[in-house]
């Protein structure tokens, strides 16, 4: 039995490579595919998506636009990773699919309450779409299996020390996610970071005879230049795709179930997912018994990164 499947996308480069994934993987049934601004903006995102889509032969997936900014700061983007258009180096045709007319949250709706069976959610953007979506239809969220989120930390950051980027690009929408009360799965950068290509791997992916896999390592073996030192690297991780492994492969990973939060406040805290690893409670629930526990997360805190990428590249391989 295949599992329904929405994504909530900024098409860069690693959504673009969960994309191939959630399409060639089996065990997937890909039902619709909301976009949201973030690495680039929505617009971008949308015509990444459907490039996307025509590259791996995807049936007729419904594509809908949504939220160009965050529920309330500006939007910033991430270009200076994933290039201009947000595909590094990856260079598609304009796609033969058009938009859905319909918003985001609408096509998300629909796509639940249309299911016979519940549907799971993997958002691997700022969370600004979900966030509305789960405010302004809360009856279809109740029929959502789980909502499983590309962002956030146990430990540090990378748009800022604290902060993961999806979750700094929209922190208000995060915790509108996080306090929903919908089961939730959080890849986060604990695992994110780990499950790297080599770069002998990624030059046998852009030889390959499928095109799907040549695509695939081109936008791994995209070169960036840090704006803060001037260096040049390479992204060498799958990235956003490591989510949907982790739903396909769930024993490629360990996962904890934490308490977590979301810095609000002003300052070098905002935005960091605070995970509570303590045994007990503390201090502030001791002075203010008041205090509502925390939402529990499922967290994924280590993997098998080679099994991972081998997994990975022998699905999008598939039907090449």
């Amino acid at each position: 039995m295949t599992l329904p499947l929405i994504l909530d996308v900024d098409t860069g480069i690693d959504d673009a490579l969960a994309i191939m994934f959630a399409v060639r993987y089996e065990g997937f049934d890909l039902r619709a595919v909301s976009c949201v601004s973030g690495n680039v903006d929505v617009d971008q995102v949308a015509r990444n998506t459907l490039g996307i889509l025509d590259l791996v032969d995807a049936p007729d997936i419904p594509v809908a636009a949504g939220a160009d900014r965050p529920l309330i700061e500006p939007r910033r983007d991430a270009s200076w990773v994933h290039g201009a258009t947000g595909l590094g180096g990856l260079d598609l045709p304009p796609s033969r699919r058009g938009v859905d007319p319909r918003k985001s949250v609408e096509l998300i709706r629909d796509t639940v309450m249309a299911s016979p069976e519940p549907v799971t959610l993997l958002a691997l953007a700022p969370l600004t779409n979900v966030a509305l979506f789960l405010r302004a239809y809360p009856e279809a969220a109740a029929r959502l299996d789980r909502i499983v989120f590309m962002g956030g930390s146990a430990s540090g950051g990378n748009a800022t020390a604290a902060a993961e980027f999806n979750v700094w690009h929209d922190p208000e929408a995060a915790h509108v996610v996080i306090n929903s009360g919908v089961p939730l799965v959080m890849y986060g950068l604990d695992v994110f970071d780990e499950v790297r290509v080599p770069a002998d791997r990624i030059a046998e992916m852009r030889a390959s005879t499928s095109p799907v896999v040549r695509a695939a390592g081109v936008l791994i073996g995209h070169q960036n230049v840090d704006p803060a030192t001037g260096e040049t690297f390479a992204m060498e991780i799958i990235g956003d795709a490591g989510a949907a492994c982790a739903i396909a492969y769930p024993d490629l990973f360990i996962f904890e179930n934490r308490p977590m939060q979301v810095a609000l406040g002003a300052g070098i805290a905002r935005g960091q997912t605070v995970v509570d690893r303590r045994g007990h409670l503390g201090e502030e629930f001791a002075h203010n018994p008041s205090i509502s526990p925390w939402p529990r997360v499922e967290i994924a805190v280590e993997t098998r990164p080679d099994e991972v990428v081998r997994r990975y590249v022998d699905v999008i391989a598939s039907g090449a």
